[in-house]
């Protein structure tokens, strides 16, 4: 999905339009739609080869800061092939309900199937809903807990996204961001930009990911790194939070320093 808006656009849109990307709007929708199509079925062992296994750990941390319980429900925004919705229905579990979110096809053809698997040793019910992060077809104050993993910089609009995911959580309930982030440590930012935006393109290149329709000179692979101009920065990011009415807000980034959680607060209603 998409996430840039006001508070990222001084980070993020500009930069990202100069560096080849499509400006935010149903251009971006269009563009990482096809991507995210095009690389479903190999989504997870490309994740778990880039990041040396790390991509299970950074996902597994999530549920530290969710603050689920059993028989609650639990949203998961921007699921792709639902690791994090799984994750989460493993803290509802009894009798909860897990819900994921996504406008890529394909993607959630592979959440799917996860989720059936899984639900056969476990009682915890799912659903899986074609939509738009920026407009989700929720009643207000539906769920528990909102996340998203590694898709705000994929949204057009990151305030919105983060209004709408505050919107469908109830008072006390918790909005959560795992995402990558600019590495506040030199010494792991002079490892982490080559390697990120060189050796990446070329495992995408490796694994034989061809341009998608309406991607232009953008290979998948090529896309992800570039994508982080998308983002705004772990401060910005968490002033993104406080903008929506979100209380208790922290962060924290996780080893080795190239991704953070981002969590905040459904404060009680007026």
């Amino acid at each position: 999905m998409t996430c840039e808006g006001t508070a990222a656009r001084a980070v993020g849109g500009e930069a990202a339009v100069k560096g080849g990307l499509p400006p935010p709007g149903e251009e971006k929708e269009a563009f990482v739609r096809a991507i995210f199509d095009t690389i479903a079925a190999r989504y997870d062992l490309m994740n778990r080869v880039m990041t040396a296994g790390f991509f299970g750990r950074w996902q597994r941390s999530l549920a530290e800061v969710t603050g689920l319980g059993p028989g609650q429900r639990a949203l998961d925004v921007c699921c792709g092939t639902g690791d994090l919705a799984l994750i989460m229905a493993g803290q509802v579990a009894p009798d909860g309900q897990v819900t994921g979110l996504d406008f890529s096809p394909a993607m959630l053809d592979l959440a799917r199937r996860k989720a059936a698997r899984w639900r056969a040793r476990n009682p915890v019910r799912f659903e899986f809903v074609l939509g738009n992060a920026l407009q989700m077809p929720f009643a207000d104050r539906s769920f528990d807990c909102a996340a998203i993993g590694f898709a705000l910089r994929n949204v057009s609009d990151i305030v919105r996204c983060l209004g709408e995911m505050t919107r469908v959580v109830r008072p006390g309930g918790r909005v959560v961001a795992l995402e990558v982030c600019r590495p506040p440590s030199r010494l792991v930012r002079a490892w982490f930009y080559p390697y990120f935006y060189t050796v990446v393109p070329l495992l995408g290149i490796m694994a034989g990911f061809r341009r998608a329709p309406g991607q232009g000179s953008l290979r998948p692979y090529s896309y992800l790194p570039r994508s982080l101009a998308y983002l705004p920065g772990l401060e910005e990011l968490a002033a993104a939070f406080r903008r929506v009415g979100l209380t208790e807000v922290r962060y924290r980034v996780l080893p080795p320093g190239v991704v953070a959680l981002h969590w905040g607060t459904v404060p009680p209603a007026s």
